[in-house]
């Protein structure tokens, strides 16, 4: 399962946990408020060590991407036709300014970082 996966699946549980208890407070059942409380305490952990690693996978892709020899600002022509840039270009890699790794780099425009000059 990827990170994405897990850390929705825990967002769902949090979530279903935090209902629980509101609903534990209602009632005043001391028993489950502790029992849904230190849940939610765990899930919340799990939740920010998942963001952290997704973190770090982010941070260790842009540097891999950035350390290529080659990059440049994509023209509109060749956005349109990512398909026959890609085949023209071996291992180019275009980041788009809104995905995670765009601004974890920084980047305002979509880029192609490659290994030869393109």
């Amino acid at each position: 399962m990827n990170l994405k996966q897990e850390l929705q699946q825990l967002n769902n549980r949090l979530d279903k946990v935090r209902r629980k208890l509101n609903a534990a407070h209602e009632r005043g059942d001391v028993a489950m408020i502790d029992k849904f409380f230190e849940e939610s305490q765990a899930l919340t952990k799990q939740i920010e060590n998942v963001k952290k690693t997704q973190t770090r996978q982010i941070s260790q892709k842009g540097n891999k991407v950035s350390n290529l020899p080659f990059k440049r600002v994509l023209t509109k022509e060749e956005q349109a036709d990512m398909g026959k840039l890609k085949k023209s270009v071996r291992g180019i890699e275009v980041v788009h300014p809104m995905t995670a790794l765009g601004r974890e780099m920084g980047i305002t425009e979509v880029t192609g970082f490659a290994p030869k000059k393109f």
